[in-house]
C-alpha cells in the first residue's frame, strides 16, 4: 500500500443540513454511515432546503440516543424523534432526484416552521428506496445514498485543513474548524489533500476490511463560509481556497474532500483509531 493513515475523528449529520455529531464510533452501511443523512427538511412543495438558504440550520443539533433523536436549537424546547417511527409516505425533492420518503409528523414540521421562520416539514429517507451515485463517477460500482448531496461518504484529511488554516492565518484571518466542511470519516497521517490521490480506502475493523473508493472531488458551496457556532457567513473560507483548490476535473471549482462509496464491510463498526491503507490512483 502506498500510503497509511489513521482515522481520527467520525461525524454524521443526521438531518441534512443541520448540525453534525461528532461519535467515536459508526456502523457502516450500503448508503454511508449510519443515520448520515437520513432526515431533511422539506418546503411545501416537498423540496429540500439547506443552510444555503437557512443558515439557521447550522444551530440546528441533533443528538443521537438509543432509541430517540433529540433536537436543540436557540429559544426552542428539545424535540424528541423517535428513531423507529414515521408517518405517512410522501415524495420528497432532493436536487434532481425526487425519492420516496415518509413525513415525521405535524410537531416537528411546526418545530422547524417556527425555528426557520418559514412553512417546513421533516420527513425520513425511505430504506427501500434505491438512490443512486452518479455512474459518470462510480464507474462499475454502484453507489448508494440517502439525502446526501450525491454521495455516501466524505473523506478529509487533516492536513488539507492545517493547509487552509495556515494560509488564513497567513492572510490575518482567524483558523477554522473542520465541522464547516462535514466530512464523515477524517484521516491523519497523509498529506494535504492526498485524499483526492487515492483509489479505494481499506479500514481495518473488528469485523474485517472495510473497502470505500474514493470517487469524486467534493464541489465546495458557500456552506463551509457559514460559521456553524454562529450561523454567520463570511467570504473569507472560500475566497482562500478560490486561489489554491480549483479543481479542473470538476470543471474548475473550488474541491475541499474526497466523495466516496461503499464497496465493502456494511454492518461493519468504524471507530476513530482505525487503520486505514491506500494506493495512489493514476488514471
Amino acid at each position: 500500500m502506498d500510503v497509511s493513515a489513521t482515522i481520527t475523528r467520525l461525524f454524521v449529520y443526521p438531518i441534512k443540513s443541520c448540525a453534525g455529531v461528532e461519535l467515536p464510533q459508526a456502523t457502516l452501511t450500503e448508503t454511508g454511515l449510519e443515520f448520515d443523512r437520513a432526515w431533511m427538511v422539506v418546503d411545501a412543495q416537498g423540496v429540500f432546503v439547506t443552510q444555503r438558504e437557512l443558515p439557521r440550520m447550522a444551530l440546528v443539533q441533533p443528538e443521537l440516543k438509543t432509541f430517540e433523536m433529540v433536537l436543540r436549537a436557540p429559544g426552542m424546547l428539545a424535540l424528541h424523534i423517535a428513531l423507529d417511527k414515521v408517518e405517512q409516505p410522501v415524495q420528497a425533492t432532493v436536487w434532481k432526484d425526487t425519492v420516496a420518503a415518509y413525513d415525521m409528523g405535524d410537531v416537528a414540521a411546526q418545530w422547524f416552521s417556527d425555528f426557520l421562520g418559514k412553512s417546513l416539514r421533516l420527513v425520513r429517507f425511505n430504506p427501500d428506496h434505491r438512490r443512486l451515485s452518479s455512474a459518470q463517477w462510480t464507474g462499475d460500482a454502484e453507489g448508494l445514498n440517502q439525502f446526501s448531496d450525491g454521495y455516501a461518504v466524505l473523506v478529509i484529511s487533516e492536513a488539507s485543513l492545517d493547509g487552509l488554516n495556515q494560509r488564513l492565518a497567513a492572510a490575518g484571518e482567524a483558523e477554522v474548524g473542520m465541522q464547516r466542511f462535514r466530512p464523515n470519516i477524517v484521516l491523519s497521517g497523509i498529506d494535504a489533500h492526498d485524499e483526492d490521490r487515492l483509489d479505494e480506502l481499506l479500514v481495518t475493523t473488528a469485523q474485517g476490511e472495510a473497502r470505500l473508493r474514493m470517487v469524486k472531488p467534493c464541489p465546495r458551496c458557500p456552506i463551509p463560509n457559514i460559521d456553524p457556532r454562529t450561523a454567520i457567513s463570511t467570504p473569507t473560507v472560500g475566497d482562500m481556497l478560490q486561489t489554491y483548490r480549483q479543481t479542473a476535473v470538476v470543471g474548475g471549482a473550488v474541491a475541499f474532500g474526497m466523495n466516496a462509496i461503499v464497496l465493502d464491510g456494511v454492518d461493519f463498526e468504524l471507530r476513530t483509531g482505525q487503520a486505514a491503507a491506500a494506493d495512489y490512483k493514476f488514471d
